[in-house]
């Protein structure tokens, strides 16, 4: 039985489709972060990129996000393996520590709604925009115990 692709093509190799397929839509990347300035320590927040759709867990302009969002970071096999922030369960991060995609990943289960069924997304659990805050301190509101 042939082995998928994420299993047996090293991430630099995979087509551009490829690598797009391995985003789960999960919409962790997209949330606002805080780093503690003394320990570096990074925080998630339930607040929503400008350009996040938070009930379809995607970017209204992904194509443009680079342009529009000035900390939009766009991944790549070389920075996915030293993001600190990228979440455990972040399939660019999962491939490039040598892990198994888990069973709610749609290219494992074939069902784009897996990853909330899973509660793995953030679907139903962002709770402001980042177009809806004015002052930096009102993202402390909005922080997350944990990784999400």
């Amino acid at each position: 039985m042939d082995q998928p692709f994420w299993k047996t093509t090293p991430l630099e190799a995979m087509t551009a489709s490829e690598w797009e397929s391995l985003c789960d839509g999960c919409g962790k990347c997209c949330l606002a972060k805080l780093e503690d300035e003394d320990t570096g320590e990074i925080y998630f927040t339930s607040v929503g990129c400008q350009l996040f759709d938070a009930s379809r867990c995607r970017c209204t302009d992904y194509a443009n996000r680079l342009a529009k969002v000035h900390d939009c970071v766009r991944l790549t096999p070389q920075n996915v393996r030293t993001i600190a922030w990228l979440p455990r369960s972040c399939a660019y991060r999962v491939v490039a520590e040598g892990r198994d995609l888990a069973w709610w990943h749609p290219l494992v289960s074939g069902r784009a709604e897996t990853v909330h069924e899973a509660g793995i997304s953030m679907r139903g659990r962002v709770t402001a925009s980042e177009s809806d805050l004015a002052e930096p301190e009102d993202y402390f509101d909005h922080m997350l115990e944990h990784e999400p």
